[in-house]
């Protein structure tokens, strides 16, 4: 009989496996699968057993003396047993990569709340953004790309919806009604800490924004990318969704950084490593850092606080409103309602919000 329609034949090596079994006795089989088991086990203890000794060679031949050797790390919250097939540092990004925390991340804003078209940033986008951006950085200056990957995989972990908006929403409700603050950085060092992160990957999330200064170089390049990738892709998105035009953007800064998106990250990544390598340690030069302040001043004025995003601010501070005062009526703590409303998507927040109406 011929194939059926529309059930292509997919390769599957099960039939083959099966009767190639089925032509030797059951003893023979067993015996042969117990040997090809049995050396798989040995080849991943032998394995298992380098890893670390090799991590550690390739380590002191390859990364700068300005970087985090991955098994010199201070440590964890909570004392552990590590894996023996990746560095601690590897083992922090695929826990923030599988947590839930994480995983809300594309259902946050960015710049535009809840929109309808399919290519604006999330919180999601940006993140892994700015991850890919700062590992290139990373390995051209032998930086720990691992360290970079974990601090960049997980510094907005903690970012309420509705972007800047919400957050300065939940701040203002948690200091009117129990006298504390809010920083999104704050609460993503708190998740990263429930996670077990390493004390490095803690403190590159917790100082990516703010007064503190990281205290290592891969997390003051996290600090910094993290601007050189949202203030290129804000504008991009603004540009799609109508309320500015590339013509809008100051001439001086385009004609020095370029007048894309990818060639001014290009412009600000190449010189960031120049300079860096330069003055040993992260930095970029006097004018084109300049320039990149100037189209961040450029963005808020026009774009995060121009007259389109105070209408959807006032939306924003309304719900986080909203659903604080409903959650305080319930008798929820302080601590309880942050999480609550800190882990909301935009969607889930609006949702949320319309049926206490």
């Amino acid at each position: 009989m011929g194939r059926r329609p529309g059930r292509p034949n997919l390769g599957r090596p099960a039939p083959r496996v099966a009767r190639s079994f089925s032509r030797c006795p059951d003893g023979l089989a067993t015996a042969a699968t117990k040997t090809r088991l049995d050396s798989v086990r040995e080849l991943a203890g032998t394995v298992a057993e380098a890893f670390e000794a090799r991590v550690r060679e390739h380590e002191e031949r390859w990364l700068s003396p300005l970087a985090v050797r991955s098994y010199e790390t201070r440590g964890r919250p909570r004392p552990e047993a590590e894996c023996r097939l990746r560095t601690p540092f590897q083992r922090d990004r695929d826990r923030i990569l599988h947590s839930k925390p994480f995983r809300r991340l594309k259902g946050k804003t960015q710049v535009f709340i809840d929109p309808a078209g399919d290519h604006y940033r999330t919180r999601m986008t940006h993140t892994l953004e700015t991850t890919a951006i700062a590992r290139g950085v990373a390995r051209a200056l032998r930086l720990n790309e691992d360290l970079v990957e974990a601090v960049g995989l997980g510094h907005d972990m903690g970012h309420p919806p509705f972007g800047h908006a919400g957050e300065e929403a939940l701040d203002a409700a948690l200091s009117r009604s129990f006298g504390q603050g809010f920083r999104h950085n704050e609460h993503s060092q708190r998740i990263a800490k429930m996670l077990n992160l390493t004390a490095e990957v803690c403190d590159g999330i917790r100082t990516h924004t703010g007064p503190e200064e990281p205290e290592t170089h891969e997390g003051k390049l996290i600090r910094l990318v993290d601007r050189v990738a949202y203030i290129n892709h804000d504008i991009d998105d603004a540009i799609r969704f109508g309320i500015l035009a590339l013509e809008d953007l100051p001439q001086r800064e385009v004609e020095l950084l370029g007048s894309t998106g990818s060639r001014r990250i290009d412009a600000l990544v190449h010189d960031l490593v120049e300079t860096s390598e330069r003055m040993g340690d992260v930095a970029q030069s006097e004018e084109i850092g300049e320039a990149m302040l100037s189209l961040r001043s450029f963005m808020f004025e026009r774009v995060y606080l121009g007259p389109h995003a105070q209408a959807e601010q006032a939306r924003a501070r309304a719900t986080v409103h909203r659903i604080f005062d409903h959650l305080v009526e319930r008798g929820d703590g302080p601590e309880r309602i942050v999480d609550f409303i800190a882990g909301m998507t935009d969607r889930f927040a609006l949702d949320y919000a319309r049926e206490l109406e």
